[in-house]
């Protein structure tokens, strides 16, 4: 079975995403949809909001699915 990396980066952060304990995918799309689009791929646009507004919305994240860590440098 072929398995895809979930890591998204926009240099300051990287987002991981774990699609099999995600209970609420809606939650973070409708917080802020430009970031976490439900409709095209990849989901998730690091450049389309702040790093701070993307950790924001990560830390609301009721399944844990959704973590960051900030890049070194």
């Amino acid at each position: 079975m072929e398995t895809f990396v979930n890591e998204f980066t926009n240099g300051e952060i990287t987002v991981t995403y774990k699609p099999k304990v995600c209970i609420h995918t809606e939650k973070c799309a409708k917080g802020l949809s430009a970031v976490f689009r439900t409709s095209v791929i990849p989901w998730i646009d690091m450049d389309a909001a702040t790093t701070q507004r993307i950790i924001s919305q990560i830390k609301k994240c009721p399944s844990g699915a959704l973590n960051y860590f900030r890049n070194e440098g």
